[in-house]
């Protein structure tokens, strides 16, 4: 396996320039066991250092994933993996994703409108808790505002969608619609990450980012 492409996740930018042709995400790519090109690690909260390798996974594109590994148990720790997109306000962004092993949690999620890391909103689903929760950080305190209980079985593919125009949030999770929120907090434009905390160990694959009017 090591050896093989990171080409997993793709960019799809709209708009006069672009017309929405696909363009490669992790351009430099990496190999299993590697830290991927466009991937700017971060981190809200306490614990050690963050670290986002290409890892394994049979049943993703290519045989690899994307996953957060150092297993730290910090609860309030929440690691990041910044994407190297330009920003943007109004955003659709969708990512399969497996839990695969978490004591503390098993979690995985997508952050937008990401200014810092104290500063940002965060769609996650929880395989420990069989619910999906909307998030905004502000001040690096996260705070639930809207969300839904559903099954996420460990061990098994999920997908994730956020979709944000304004301050309306759509949410789908496996391919339907979940639940539907407004909140403008956050107003400005900023960027996409995947989002994980304390010990999760989650892959993450397939991620698309459509920017929106």
């Amino acid at each position: 396996m090591h050896g093989r492409c990171l080409a997993f996740l793709v960019l799809l930018v709209s708009g006069p320039a672009s017309a929405g042709a696909p363009i490669a995400f992790f351009a430099e790519q990496a190999t299993a066991g590697a830290a991927p090109q466009g991937c700017t690690p971060a981190l809200t909260g306490g614990g050690g250092a963050v670290k986002w390798v290409a890892v394994a996974e049979p049943e993703a594109p290519r045989g690899l994933a994307l996953a957060e590994t150092s297993r730290d148990p910090t609860d309030t720790r929440f690691p990041l993996c910044v994407v190297a997109t330009p920003a943007a306000r109004n955003v659709d962004v969708t990512v399969r994703f497996r839990p695969v092993a978490g004591r503390v949690d098993q979690a995985g999620g997508i952050a937008v409108r990401y200014a810092d890391a104290r500063t940002y909103y965060v769609v996650r689903a929880n395989a420990l808790e069989d619910n999906v929760r909307l998030y905004h950080v502000t001040n690096g305190v996260r705070r639930e505002f809207a969300g839904k209980d559903t099954k996420v079985a460990r061990g098994q593919w999920h997908s994730l969608r956020l979709r944000l125009i304004d301050d309306r949030f759509e949410v789908w999770f496996d391919g339907a619609a979940l639940f539907a929120a407004t909140d403008l907090r956050i107003a400005g434009a900023g960027q996409v990450a995947l989002w994980t905390k304390a010990d999760s160990l989650t892959h993450f694959a397939e991620l698309s980012v459509e920017t929106l009017p």
